[in-house]
């Protein structure tokens, strides 16, 4: 089951400092719902491991993230996949674009692109949207936070 999210966050920051942060693990992993692990094992490359929960089902899932058609400090995709046993799988990436709003301000657009399946693809196209849209903008918002508060 395939499902597209769309998003903008206005941040309180610098385009060159948001764009750092993209690229901060540390800061990654504390805006990623769930997230209980992130490593990088290259500038491009990252292991995750995320705790989701979808409707009944809680799953933990285990991945890679790639990054891709890295343009600094402009824009680039991220890319992922995760392994959740029997829960099943879910994979997808996001194209990201920075745009500065003025000196000390940056408009974060984003476009991902999801793919689940397994038990939890079984729960429904509605509840997997809805929770997809929810998860995405929990994460760009504490990212936002996090960044436009530093």
């Amino acid at each position: 089951m395939a499902l597209v999210i769309e998003g903008e966050e206005k941040i309180a920051a610098p385009i060159d400092v948001v764009w750092k942060a993209l690229n901060d693990p540390e800061i990654l992993k504390e805006s990623i719902p769930g997230c209980e692990s992130l490593e990088m094992n290259s500038p491009t490359e990252m292991a995750a491991k995320v705790v989701l929960k979808v409707g009944p089902i809680k799953a933990t899932f285990a991945g890679e993230v790639t990054l891709k058609n890295l343009n600094p400090p402009h824009s680039y995709t991220i890319e992922g996949e995760g392994k959740g046993g029997i829960a099943g799988f879910a994979k997808g990436g996001a194209d990201v674009t920075l745009t500065e709003d003025g000196p000390g301000s940056t408009i974060l657009k984003y476009e991902a692109k999801a793919d689940v399946g397994g038990k939890i693809a079984q729960l429904g196209s509605r509840l997997i949207t809805s929770t997809s849209k929810k998860l995405a903008g929990q994460f760009f918002s504490a990212f936002g936070e996090k960044v436009g508060g530093a």
